[in-house]
Formats: C-alpha cells, structure tokens, sequence
C-alpha cells in the first residue's frame, strides 16, 4: 500500500513486443502528429491573419484547432517515446500531467462544440438579432469559459487522485488514465467515483444541448427556401460529424474502461482506446477544410499563392 504522490511511477501494461514492427508503428504515429500539428497550425494561421475570418464561427473553429493541437500534444510524444522503449514505464508526476491534458482536452472538445452549436442556432433561426447578441465580449467571454471550466473541473478530479493509497501501479493502458489509477486504489473511493459520475453528467448535458440546438435549427431549415436549408445544412454536417465521430471514440472509451474486456484482443483494445485521441485531431481540420469554402479558399491562397 502506498500514497500516490509519493509513487515514483506506473507502468503501462498494455504495450506488447511487437519485433522490428515498432519501428513502422514508430513511424506512423509520427506522421500522424506532424501531420495533425502541421494542419491545425495551418487553419489556426490561417484564421488569425485574415481579417475576413475573424467572425465568431471562425474564432470558435480556431479555439478547436488550438484545442486539437493541445491534445495530439499531450498523448502522442510520450507514445512515440514508449513505442521504441522496452521499458514502459511513466514517473507519476508525468503520468498526472498526461490525463490533466488529456481529460481537459476531452472536456475542452465538447465545450467548443456546444458554444459552436449555440452560434450556428443563433445564425440561423435568429439571423436578425444574430450581431446584437454574438457580440466581440460574448465570443471571448464563450471562448474563456470553454477552457476555464474543464481546467478547474480536471483539476479537482486529479486532486481527488493524488491522496489515494494504492494497491499496485500497473496501469492497462498505453497511456495514464485517471480511472485506471481510482481502480488501484486499496481503500474506499466513493467520493472520486461520485464526482467522476457527476462530472460526466455536466459533459452528457453538453452533448443533449448540442443536439437540441441542432434540432431546432433542422426544424428552420426545413420550413425555409431551398437556398437557405442548403446553406444551413453545409455549415452544420461538419459540426454534426465531429460531435458524432469524437462521441463515439468516447463511449468506446467508457466501455472500455467500465466493462470487462479480456476476451477482447489487446490490439483492438489499444485502437479503441487510442481512436478518439488521434483521429479527431486530425478529423476536424479535414471536414472544416474541405466543407466551409471561406476556410478552403483562403488555405489554397496562402498553400498556392493565389493572392
């Protein structure tokens, strides 16, 4: 039995030989990282030096990039790092500060994405009141809460960690999970558990607002013109395409970590675990590049030069 904040380390049990295959694998995830760093860095430039851009969808598309940019750098280095190690162990105080920059990335995700629906409802079923209510004060104020709040959120879930007495430090994973650690724990961990619970009941209640505002603004489209649904519809099919491609990396993830999963092979269990932290880093700036044409246009005049 021992404190956590005075483990020196966890090992990360799910990492298994993989021979000279390590190094494709090494490789790969590292294209992955410089490719994802190297787009949203792209679309976040993109947006702060074109005046034309600088309106509250666009403002809020870049805090989701920075966000992406933020998460792909709190998973993938350390992954590269243990992928060509034999040795898959992680100091504690580096294991902490993995999930407080993964979990406030989860929670910062679907922040984003709610303040995002709100402004696209707002566009679109009040396009009149649209500038006296989406004003330069609101969006930052938006901006600041989306990342104040799972901040101070995370942070008091890992505060709720680091007094634990634990029982082992073996970690199934190929990265530091907060409940893989509470699950360690040797005595009673009911008040971690109650605050885990609540805290993704104030997550689940992001999502139901996201989907209400979206089902409103399905209800204008479809009572308006044929121009104005297809505006509409093309402006919120990527929004629509995240919230479901990263919710459902999530609920992978819940399941992974809530039920047992020995019968499933190790390989399938890393993917899944590995799914919601790598593809929509890179998932996003994608569908925003390619389906909102302001975005696209301007990327092709400063990748091509076309000024």
């Amino acid at each position: 039995m021992i404190n956590s904040t005075s483990l020196s380390y966890f090992i990360l049990g799910a990492f298994f030989d993989t021979g000279d295959f390590k190094y494709l694998f090494f490789l790969i995830v590292m294209c992955l990282y410089i490719l994802t760093v190297c787009a949203n860095v792209l679309l976040i430039v993109v947006i702060c030096m074109n005046r034309s851009l600088h309106e509250p969808m666009y403002l809020f598309l870049c805090s989701l990039f920075v966000n992406e940019v933020y998460g792909s750098t709190g998973l993938l280095p350390l992954l590269l790092l243990h992928i060509l190690s034999d040795v898959h162990t992680v100091s504690a105080s580096s294991c902490f500060l993995q999930i407080f920059c993964l979990y406030t990335y989860a929670s910062i995700q679907f922040s984003n994405l709610t303040i995002m629906s709100y402004d696209r409802y707002l566009a679109i079923c009040y396009p009149l009141q649209y500038n006296t209510r989406m004003t330069s004060h609101r969006v930052a104020v938006l901006i600041c809460l989306s990342w104040l709040y799972p901040f101070v959120g995370i942070f008091v879930l890992i505060s709720l960690s680091l007094p634990l007495q634990l029982c082992g430090n073996m970690i199934d994973k190929v990265y530091c999970d907060n409940y893989s650690i509470v699950k360690l724990a040797c005595f009673d961990t009911t008040v971690n558990n109650v605050y885990g619970i609540f805290y993704t009941l104030t997550t689940l209640v992001l999502v139901l607002l996201i989907i209400c505002s979206y089902m409103r603004i399905l209800r204008v489209c479809f009572s308006g013109s044929k121009q104005t649904r297809q505006k509409a519809i093309s402006t919120c099919i990527p929004h629509l395409a995240s919230l479901f491609n990263f919710s459902c990396g999530c609920f992978f993830e819940i399941i992974q970590n809530r039920f047992n999963m020995k019968y499933v092979p190790n390989g399938v269990l890393i993917f899944l675990s590995l799914y919601w932290l790598t593809c929509q880093p890179l998932f996003n700036p994608v569908m925003y590049g390619l389906n909102l044409t302001k975005i696209r246009s301007t990327c092709e005049r400063v990748i091509f030069g076309k000024m």
